[in-house]
């Protein structure tokens, strides 16, 4: 039996990171939503269970530190991946308070990405035995 695929859902108000994150991740198995909008992503978790989230921080509407607190009441095993054009070290350490997975960078590389979601998959495969 394949492990089953895992949900992610990407959140940037900037349409070409999600332009290129959902070829490269679908690409290695993943089944992939992506947002531009804050709320709607944030309606979408209260009707939709994800494995892992990648947000964005500053953007309009919900900021992504609210994002994803909401997104981990709601299901608190949902890994986190921040990233951000605005990384300083308070905002950095504010998401790992929250329960972030990780926290990238903008600009990234792809791969970086990749392997990020790859650890987060990792764990919740191991959690979930």
């Amino acid at each position: 039996m394949s492990p089953k695929k895992l949900k992610i859902m990407v959140l940037d108000d900037e349409p070409i990171v999600c332009k290129r994150l959902q070829p490269a991740l679908e690409k290695l198995g993943y089944e992939v939503d992506t947002f531009t909008q804050s709320l709607e992503a944030l309606h979408r978790i209260r009707d939709f269970d994800y494995d892992i989230i990648i947000t964005d921080l500053k953007m309009k509407g919900v900021d992504g530190m609210r994002f994803l607190q909401e997104a981990k009441k709601r299901r608190p095993e949902t890994e986190v991946i921040v990233i951000t054009g605005f990384a300083t070290l308070e905002t950095a350490k504010e998401s790992f308070q929250k329960g972030v997975f990780d926290f990238i960078a903008k600009p990234f590389k792809l791969s970086e990405i990749q392997e990020v979601v790859a650890k987060a998959a990792a764990k919740i495969q191991a959690q979930s035995g």
